[in-house]
């Protein structure tokens, strides 16, 4: 029997995500893609792997089977990795890492500086996708590691096979059209009680952080433009629009001219670094989640 590391990682994740296209999109694959993957499985093996179960998916027995050795597969081919990283006796290869915008545009930029001035034979292949995703995406194998948000209000769910290591820690303050509030602030999150806002969607990790501080508050935001870009939402709220949370890393996303007032309440958010936990004592892996670990000690987002 053949198969590839792909291969089985598409199959491993089948039970985690239970559809073909969620496999694909935490791995960063097309569902066909995914579906050829479990296919070639299926003629190596000569079994069937997979049962359809109303909209989802399952494994048979054989593919439970199958899916059981291939988690040791991959954990002895990542133990095989960081034994060859250790053997060149240098930090060298290529590394795939996950990252949001805000994280690309002011955290990337400096750590591939520095990876050239350590250590010019590592290769930083980066990959821009929604903050939400990352962590699954550290999980699937589709990066090495990535940049992630973390919110004390709603904590990212803890996978154990994961490790999160904080960077940054940031402090929202509300952002609100020039003039909106009658003076500097500090304000309340309940002071915007009658104000329009401008939030991700509900069942994002941020717009469920902002929901929740207003209703420690004691009042539902009046929410009356749902917005994911960061940038489009600072353009909204200079144009009078509606009000947001922002962080200083935020702001710098786009210059805008609108007023940035500090809240009374204690909301913030932490930026972290996301590895698994098989990977983290690899070379390469711990040489990049040093350099990220130094910039947060030269220089914090938020202050």
């Amino acid at each position: 029997m053949e198969w590839t590391s792909a291969q089985l990682r598409s199959l491993v994740e089948l039970p985690r995500r239970g559809t073909i296209t969620a496999v694909a999109h935490a791995l960063g694959y097309t569902p066909g893609g995914v579906s050829q993957q479990i296919a070639a499985l299926e003629k190596s093996t000569g079994m069937r792997l997979l049962r359809k179960v109303g909209r989802r998916v399952e494994l048979t027995d054989a593919g439970a089977t199958l899916a059981a050795h291939a988690e040791r597969i991959l954990a002895t081919e990542a133990e095989a990795v960081e034994a060859m990283e250790r053997a060149r006796g240098e930090i060298a290869g290529v590394l795939h890492v996950g990252l949001f915008a805000t994280a690309a545009a002011e955290i990337l930029p400096l750590a591939l500086r520095r990876v050239r001035e350590q250590h010019p034979a590592l290769s930083v292949h980066s990959q821009d996708m929604d903050v939400d995703e990352v962590f699954d995406a550290v999980a699937a194998g589709a990066v090495d590691l990535a940049l992630g948000l973390d919110y004390p209000d709603v904590p990212i769910p803890r996978d154990p096979a994961l490790r999160l290591r904080r960077l940054y820690r940031e402090r929202f303050s509300l952002a609100v059209p020039t003039g909106t509030m009658p003076g500097p602030g500090p304000v309340g999150l309940a002071d915007t009680r009658d104000l329009g806002w401008i939030l991700p969607a509900a069942d994002s990790y941020y717009g469920r952080a902002v929901r929740t501080a207003c209703r420690r508050a004691g009042f539902e935001p009046d929410v009356r433009h749902v917005v994911t870009d960061t940038a489009a939402t600072l353009a909204l709220i200079e144009a009078g629009i509606g009000v947001s949370t922002v962080t200083e890393l935020m702001l710098r996303l786009r210059a805008s001219a609108f007023d940035v007032v500090p809240l009374r309440e204690d909301f913030e958010r932490h930026i972290v670094v996301v590895v698994r936990a098989s990977a983290e004592s690899r070379p390469t892996v711990a040489a990049l989640v040093d350099i990220l670990r130094e910039l947060a000690g030269d220089e914090r987002p938020g202050d």
